[in-house]
């Protein structure tokens, strides 16, 4: 009977523990699968971002290869993709013997500009650009532009202004029939810091949607511009007309510049997910 009771209690615990090892099976199977499944997102993610990042930089050497001549001074714009603009042009500066002068829209352009040896200038021996390059968060079909993902949005349009030709350079992420249908985040609306909360309100209240204060990531509290600035995110529901909506905004007490570009943009270089670069000029009224 002793026998028997142990015989039966082995076979009892060889059956929980096949049952077990066959659950550490799955478990370890499913784990397995898990983390292939992981890493498959994960390469995609990384080879999206690398194709990314390639078709920046086809973008922005066309364009500072059709538009960059001798003798100019050159609007350096903002961001990522103006990067690859600055290396295209210091190598064409260094192997073609180009005189040419630079004109920054924010720190992080200064910066590129005098890391890579260029001529550093400004707008007040400056005021007058042959052309500037920059890119932009959006660009619809009509070449209207969202602008200011990086909070340099009123010396970027600045600095356009300034210029007897805008050029914009983007990845073909950007592009879009119409402002809101790939760039999700609004449009930036840099604002004097006091005036914040009624600005807020009176874009929801004339506009619709929601106006919210960027806050910074690295630091507590909101992002400060170059300028000492606070900036709203815009979150629109819908705009018929962003020429008036633009001049609208800006005549709101507190506001100092907005991220819509309108009119502005008279070509755009879009580089694609084959490797080829896509050109766009503002359509024929």
């Amino acid at each position: 009977m002793k026998l028997q009771g142990w015989v039966s209690f082995s076979n009892l615990a060889a059956g929980v523990l096949s049952s077990a090892s066959w659950r550490l099976v799955a478990l370890s199977s499913s784990s397995s699968s898990s983390s292939s499944s992981q890493k498959h997102v994960c390469l995609s993610r990384q080879s999206v971002a690398n194709m990314a990042e390639e078709a920046k930089k086809l973008a922005a050497y066309a364009a500072v290869d059709n538009h960059v001549q001798n003798n100019q001074v050159v609007g350096v714009g903002s961001g990522s993709t103006i990067v690859y603009a600055v290396d295209r042009l210091a190598e064409r500066v260094r192997q073609e013997k180009l005189n040419i002068v630079c004109v920054p829209t924010s720190f992080q352009a200064r910066q590129l500009i005098l890391q890579h040896g260029l001529a550093l200038s400004d707008l007040d021996r400056h005021p007058e650009l042959d052309v500037a390059i920059d890119g932009a968060d959006e660009v619809d079909a009509d070449l209207t532009l969202i602008k200011g993902g990086g909070g340099c949005l009123t010396q970027e349009k600045i600095v356009a202004g300034c210029a007897k030709h805008f050029v914009v350079i983007a990845d073909y992420r950007k592009d879009s029939k119409a402002l809101g249908q790939q760039w999700k985040k609004g449009v930036p609306i840099e604002v004097i810091p006091m005036a914040y909360v009624p600005v807020s309100r009176t874009i929801a209240k004339r506009f619709g949607g929601e106006a919210n204060l960027r806050m910074a990531v690295s630091k507590a509290g909101p992002v400060v511009t170059d300028n000492s600035n606070f900036i709203l995110d815009w979150k629109f529901e819908h705009a018929d007309n962003w020429k008036e909506v633009n001049t609208a905004i800006k005549m709101i007490p507190g506001v100092v510049e907005t991220g819509l570009f309108v009119g502005m943009a008279e070509r755009a270089y879009f580089g694609m997910e084959d490797g080829s670069v896509q050109v766009r000029d503002p359509p024929v009224n």
